[in-house]
């Protein structure tokens, strides 16, 4: 299982008329912690593109728990938990500053072949990289 954690500080323009963060900023949120994470593991997004492969997404989940509030330092928590095929799978954990639990969310991207639009196996160098976090 592959972990990685980063912190967003929640700005005013994100918050909707009753204060809170507006439910659709939390995909922008993960999108930071997932983007974040591949360069962490040493494969950037960027580096993806370059050569010739996209990850759309597929599916997006989230139940909210909590709201989060201007200026609120939140932990994104995101969690590969299985290697990947032509899927791969991110869940999410997203905590307050007083470490409660605001909500939990998953996103299915598709590895794609940028030319031919059709889903392809992740590059093998990622595959090296997330291996030694499924091994037991």
């Amino acid at each position: 299982m592959y972990q990685f954690e980063t912190k967003i500080r929640v700005r005013y323009a994100e918050t909707d008329q009753m204060g809170f963060v507006y439910y659709g900023h939390y995909f922008t949120y993960f999108e930071v912690a997932r983007v974040e994470s591949l360069r962490a593991m040493g494969y950037a997004y960027k580096e993806l593109e370059a050569e010739g492969i996209m990850l759309p997404v597929l599916e997006q989940h989230i139940k909210y728990h909590l709201p989060a509030t201007y200026d609120e330092l939140l932990t994104i928590k995101a969690c590969i938990k299985q290697m990947p095929s032509v899927r791969m799978v991110f869940e999410y954990e997203c905590f307050n500053e007083k470490e409660e639990l605001i909500n939990t969310a998953e996103t299915v991207l598709v590895f794609m072949n940028k030319k031919t639009g059709k889903p392809t196996r992740p590059p093998q160098r990622m595959i090296e990289l997330l291996e030694p976090f499924f091994t037991t």
